[in-house]
């Protein structure tokens, strides 16, 4: 039998690693080989399929346990005695409850990649896959349709998912008769678990599949295009129905939802549901008014700056905006003046400004001790 794979040297991280190590883990690799980053190179691809079995694993609870314990059927990567079939795990602790307190339904699917049987002895839907996507901030906010390449499983070709060798069929598990569980008696209660024989499959294969080793599935990219809707932001979930893991023995799949990952624009900064847009003006545009011209998301407007116009006045264009995902009115466009004070001036300029200087006569700050004199004439006089 080959050897074990390790999950934790495929990711590399320690034994002890949290969720989120887990994750960001993932994440780096998966970009690394991601398929669509190196087109044509089969090594990429096959680093691809086993950095995203092994967080299939570490990244659940349950089969990390499992994994951890030495149990389940957890084998070389793509097929083999014993490989991983990710549907060994459908079950939960709602399960034992469930056994407790009311008996066992049925097993869940067999090892071979035979449908698992949820509450009522039906089979199972496929697994909901994830998967993330880059955008360009132009795609986020205009839509697009993108390519997508998603590791997933697929039933054998060679034994239709059943995991045994094609003439012979799995066999009821002598154990459990079928049922996937062993009842154990801890005084008046008797606890259901998995089955120690057949692993919870209820079935075991005496002579399996020489293609998958057993498993009854094998691993593969499903490669697709998808419509990404615009108005898309950093972290948008979105759920393409019935795209995920197939289902087994004509059952429905499960669904695919998507991640998008969005660049940041030079120009356009998100402010809540808007975009805004700095736009700086000289001295001159700002004590006595101008006409400047502004970039948009369709091309390029014309803005009346008003005289007298403030450092951080904004003004709006409404409905001009991103879309907003479901369906509603458009955002706005959000403009920001600010004041462009120069660091260094020209002897041509030096002179301008002390030229203004002596027109605009006047102090600005004198209010402000005006009102702190009054303010301390005032303490004083309640003092009094």
């Amino acid at each position: 039998m080959p050897a074990r794979p390790d999950y934790y040297k495929i990711l590399g991280v320690g034994k002890n690693a949290s969720d989120e190590e887990i994750k960001k883990a993932y994440r780096k690799l998966a970009r690394q080989y991601h398929p669509d980053r190196n087109p044509g190179n089969k090594q990429a691809e096959e680093r691809f399929k086993e950095v995203s079995q092994a967080h299939d694993v570490l990244s659940d609870s349950d089969k990390r346990k499992a994994y951890d314990r030495g149990t389940g059927p957890f084998g070389s990567f793509g097929g083999g005695p014993g490989a991983f079939d990710p549907s060994q795990f459908g079950g939960g602790f709602s399960d034992i409850l469930s056994n407790l307190f009311g008996g066992a339904t049925g097993g869940a699917r067999g090892r071979g990649g035979a449908a698992g049987a949820g509450r009522g002895g039906r089979p199972q839907r496929g697994r909901d896959l994830e998967t993330e996507v880059s955008l360009t901030f132009d795609q986020a906010v205009n839509g697009a349709q993108v390519p997508l390449a998603v590791p997933t499983s697929q039933p054998c070709p060679t034994c239709h998912g059943t995991g045994a060798k094609p003439g012979t069929s799995p066999k009821v598990c002598p154990v459990c008769n079928g049922r996937g569980v062993e009842a154990q008696s801890h005084g008046i209660f008797s606890i259901s678990q998995p089955c120690s024989n057949c692993n919870g499959t209820g079935t075991v294969i005496e002579d399996p599949c020489p293609t998958c080793g057993g498993s009854g599935a094998q691993r593969t990219i499903k490669r697709l295009r998808v419509n990404i809707p615009a108005g898309v932001r950093e972290g948008s979930r979105i759920r393409l129905a019935g795209k995920g893991e197939a289902g087994v023995r004509g059952t429905e799949p499960g669904d695919l939802y998507v991640i998008t990952r969005v660049q940041d624009s030079p120009v356009f900064k998100w402010a809540g549901e808007n975009l805004e847009v700095e736009v700086p003006l000289t001295i001159p545009e700002a004590i006595s008014g101008a006409v400047v011209e502004v970039p948009t998301l369709q091309g390029r407007k014309r803005l009346r700056v008003a005289p007298g116009t403030k450092h951080g006045t904004v003004q709006r264009l409404r409905g001009e905006g991103p879309a907003r995902l479901g369906g509603k009115a458009r955002a706005d466009l959000r403009y920001r003046f600010v004041i462009d004070v120069p660091d260094k001036l020209s002897p041509e300029q030096q002179a301008a400004v002390d030229q203004l200087s002596r027109v605009m006569n006047g102090d600005p700050r004198a209010g402000l001790f005006t009102d702190a004199q009054d303010a301390k004439q005032q303490r004083a006089g309640a003092a009094g």
